[in-house]
């Protein structure tokens, strides 16, 4: 965050890349996996499929994960298409393996070479096929994030075929382009994903199964491909930030395909932007921790003195220490209700580790602990799940309200990104004035704080 023009922001991030005429996850040129984001190395599969489906397949285990995938989604489909579009399903034609080191190796559509395809997987319409690196590409993600990671990114490509049965097509795109610009169309696919993803949940796949572990490692997987920093939501490659991602996978997982097809740039507010300032974008718009701090938490103050006021009750602006001198523990960061201060432990190593994710994760988890003084600021208890999952939808509030200003103290491009993060590898913005954690997953914690963030404090159970 920055005082004036700036906001918090981190540069870590994939290429995002089209291939001619193929539309993919956003992995061409794979590029750093994010250190630290969840890892679940349990299997998915609970049944092998049939191998053979896969063109130049090596029969090996990554391949047998990407035919139970594969299997699964287009079984889902052809339940799940008819009753919810009114038109039959018809199965993806193709699906190619490849190992795109192999010289040998045969280029599948849309490629001159199988080298093209190294580091990712797409989607190529002409042929209406699936092709992906099952050497540099699944195995990394296997590593990183679990066999969900893989189930995702076909899910994802699979869900490109889906907008393409409904016209959505190449065709579509350069006839309306304002209505299906890339990030649209990729945002569909995301959403499509998180549909199948629900079903795999609720027990119905014949060959998958995934625990909310999993579920928060699809989300890790899929936040490991947004944009690079700075990248706009107009830019032809644009795929989403991960704050967009995770929205649209869990907008599906949570509502199911037919919303998913009305995504539009009107109906959904993408978040994904350009740096607006010189400065902002020299400095990665990341502030210095103290300066964070600092900067932060006189907003902080001015956002909730509004709205507990709003509510009918009186704001008293915590007072600030150096050191969280509270009850339980609630991190380097600490709400302490018998004297409404906030600690900050500045010099605490595992402050500075947050800090490194980006600075808005630190900004947001302080939200969280000025949600926990609002709530007492309103006569509500800062203790048990009921107050720490309010207090992370607040924090979510209040990065609304930064993200609907024009000017002044405001979101930067990658803060929102830093703000998921925070919210995959721990659970500190979700304990309570105890230090308690309130229980869930990573994937309630960012489902909370996007809710927050999309709908305002209205959304949050402050009763």
């Amino acid at each position: 965050m920055a005082a004036v023009n700036g906001v918090l922001r981190r540069a870590t991030a994939l290429t995002a890349a089209l291939l001619a005429g193929v539309v993919g996850l956003g992995v061409a040129g794979c590029g750093q996996v994010v250190a630290g984001a969840p890892q679940a190395a349990q299997g998915v599969t609970v049944g092998s499929a049939d191998v053979s489906i896969l063109r130049g397949t090596d029969g090996g285990r990554i391949d047998q994960l990407a035919a139970a995938a594969i299997t699964d989604v287009q079984d889902y489909w052809r339940q799940t298409f008819e009753p919810t579009f009114g038109k039959q399903w018809q199965d993806v034609h193709g699906f190619y393996s490849v190992d795109a080191a192999d010289p040998s190796a045969k280029p599948p559509p849309c490629t001159d070479n199988a080298s093209d395809v190294e580091g990712n997987a797409f989607y190529c319409p002409a042929s209406d096929s699936i092709a992906y690196d099952r050497a540099a590409l699944f195995p990394v993600l296997v590593e990183k994030f679990g066999d969900a990671g893989v189930v995702v990114v076909l899910a994802h490509e699979i869900g490109h075929a889906v907008h393409n049965r409904l016209g959505i097509d190449n065709n579509a795109q350069r006839r309306a382009p304002q209505l299906y610009p890339t990030i649209v169309v990729e945002s569909m696919a995301d959403c499509y994903a998180g549909s199948f993803l629900r079903w795999v949940a609720d027990g119905k796949a014949a060959h998958l199964r995934v625990n909310p572990d999993q579920l928060d490692s699809a989300l890790g997987s899929l936040v490991n491909f947004r944009d690079p920093i700075g990248t706009s939501a107009t830019n032809r490659g644009a795929h989403g930030n991960a704050f967009d991602r995770v929205s649209s996978f869990q907008d599906g997982f949570q509502h199911g395909p037919k919303l998913c097809s009305e995504i539009t740039t009107e109906k959904r507010q993408f978040t994904l932007r350009e740096f607006t300032s010189l400065q902002d974008q020299a400095r990665g718009g990341n502030l210095a921790l103290p300066t964070l701090v600092q900067d932060i938490t006189g907003d902080l103050d001015a956002f909730f003195a509004k709205l507990v006021q709003a509510k009918g009750g009186s704001w008293t602006d915590p007072a600030l220490r150096p050191t969280p001198d509270c009850s339980g523990d609630q991190g380097p960061v600490a709400f302490c209700p018998r004297d409404r201060s906030v600690g900050v432990d500045t010099g605490s190593t595992e402050l500075a580790r947050l800090h490194e994710i980006g600075d808005y994760a630190t900004g947001t988890l302080l939200a969280t602990r000025y949600g926990l003084a609002a709530l007492v600021a309103l006569g509500r208890s800062a203790d048990g799940e009921k107050a720490a999952r309010a207090a992370l939808c607040l924090a979510g509030a209040y990065t609304g309200d930064l993200l609907g200003r024009s000017q002044g103290f405001g979101l930067s491009p990658g803060d929102l990104d830093e703000a998921v993060l925070l919210l995959l590898r721990y659970d500190y913005a979700m304990r309570d004035a105890d230090g308690h954690p309130a229980g869930g997953s990573a994937f309630d914690r960012v489902g909370l704080f996007r809710g927050g963030t999309l709908d305002g404090a209205g959304s949050c159970d402050l009763g």
